[in-house]
């Protein structure tokens, strides 16, 4: 299972004027493609702070980092600077990228969103790129994301416009994330627990868990009230179809088991 960072980047992230959904986005579409994401950070626009993060994650066996925004034209997006930075790469001009850029500028003038196709410093600097990248299609927006192989590290940079990210990693990334992360299978099920205090069954699935590692199990609590019920998930990934959803079930059916003698009742609220 290949592993998996995020670094979101942005100041408006940390002063708390932009909510970063797009981590939490890549999270669940990373893991439904059975990858394992085992740590996500919020940077400044900060070209050092990126490539440490880059480094940091390097040094722990990472085999893919994400990265969202910081890839516009403006001064202050360093994100491709800072993954040359950290890498030891020079910053070039992808002449791919600067087809991409110079084919999306001259559609949005075509559709009068811009006043010009021209393709002026600010807008060339989106296509200087850490070397040996694979530019990835933007779609929506201008700045082309980034694909990255260097070593046993791969790094993917994504714009931080959320609508911008999405079309990039549902268009344009899906045939390398497919090579690279192969055929995976992600079996998620919720439940209520018919018990009103969380303490009750900590013990319980601690058990199950532990006999079960492979499956991942976390109790929702909720305040405390007279029809409180407690939502359970159980979950799993892997390259395994079979495998993979028989080691859920197995965890499901020791649970029931480890709740009955409680009088404890577990009721399905969904599956995927």
């Amino acid at each position: 299972m290949k592993q998996v960072e995020i670094i979101a980047v942005g100041n408006e992230l940390l002063i708390g004027d932009v909510l970063d959904t797009n981590t939490n986005w890549i999270c669940r579409r990373l893991t439904v493609m059975g990858a394992f994401v085992r740590r996500a950070v919020l940077v400044r626009d900060d070209e050092e702070a990126i490539a440490n993060e880059i480094q940091g994650a390097i040094s722990r066996g990472t085999d893919l980092i994400f990265t969202s925004g910081g890839l516009g034209p403006t001064d202050d997006d360093r994100t491709a600077a800072a993954v040359a930075k950290a890498l030891n790469l020079p910053l070039v001009l992808n002449e791919e990228a600067l087809k991409m850029v110079e084919q999306r500028y001259r559609e949005l003038y075509e559709q009068g969103f811009v006043d010009s196709p021209e393709i002026t410093p600010s807008r060339k600097k989106m296509a200087m790129l850490p070397e040996g990248t694979t530019p990835l299609f933007n779609s929506v927006g201008t700045a082309p994301g980034i694909w990255l192989e260097t070593g046993s590290v791969i790094v993917v940079c994504l714009p931080g416009v959320p609508a911008e990210l999405k079309a990039i990693f549902e268009q344009s990334l899906p045939p390398h994330l497919e090579r690279v992360l192969g055929k995976g299978y992600y079996f998620e099920r919720v439940f209520e627990a018919t018990c009103r205090d969380e303490s009750v069954l900590a013990p319980l699935l601690k058990h199950v868990a532990d006999k079960h590692p492979s499956v991942y199990l976390k109790s929702k609590a909720q305040v405390f009230g007279e029809e409180v019920r407690i939502t359970i998930l159980l979950s799993a990934s892997g390259s395994d179809k079979e495998k993979t959803e028989r080691l859920l079930n197995e965890a499901i059916d020791d649970l029931v088991v480890a709740l009955d003698p409680r009088g404890i009742v577990l009721v399905p609220v969904g599956e995927r």
